[in-house]
Order: structure tokens, then sequence, then C-alpha cells
């Protein structure tokens, strides 16, 4: 029989840690951010963080970075195909937190 990875286990290791969910959350519920916004938003991130995880969860395929060719140079964030099959995931999650909250 195959030794299979943990599904959890698999989920952790890629969208693990302290701020990759709550990135892409903030990424999910406006849009197409930009890199100021995601930083006004998820609190307590440094920006040297945020640009790290952002270049991972590109990386990793769940996000999509833009890049416009003006100036002021403007970069907007949105999710993959991939990511957004997470939709599920964050809205279980608010529920469970709001349940829980209480």
């Amino acid at each position: 029989m195959k030794n299979e990875k943990c599904p959890v286990l698999n989920f952790t290791e890629q969208i693990g840690g302290k701020w990759k969910l709550p990135i892409l959350n903030v990424i999910r519920k406006n849009g197409s951010p930009r890199f100021g916004k995601i930083h006004q938003i998820v609190e307590g991130v440094s920006r040297k963080v945020l640009t790290d995880q952002l270049k991972n969860l590109e990386q990793d395929g769940l996000i999509i970075r833009k890049q416009f060719q003006e100036i002021p140079p403007r970069v907007e964030y949105s999710l993959t195909e991939r990511a957004k099959g997470l939709n599920d995931v964050f809205e279980a999650i608010e529920k469970w937190s709001a349940i829980t909250s209480n």
C-alpha cells in the first residue's frame, strides 16, 4: 500500500504559518488589492515578511501578481483558481470563529 501524506499535513505545509491564511483571506475579500492595502489590513505583519509571504504564495501557485507599466508603479494581487478552491474553508473558519467567540 502506498504511504500517502495526511491531507491536513499537506495543507499546513502549503498554507501553514502565521501569515499565509490571513493574506489569502484579505485578497479573497478585497478583489485585487495592492500591497499597501494588504499591509494595512493584516495587522502586525512587517513589510518584509509580507513581501516574502506574497512571493511564496505566488511561487506556490496561490496568487497572481499583476504589475502595471505605470508611474508610479502599481501592483495588484489576486487569487488563482487553485486558491479560490479555499473559499469553503474560509467560510467554515469564519463560521467556527463566530460560534467559538461567543
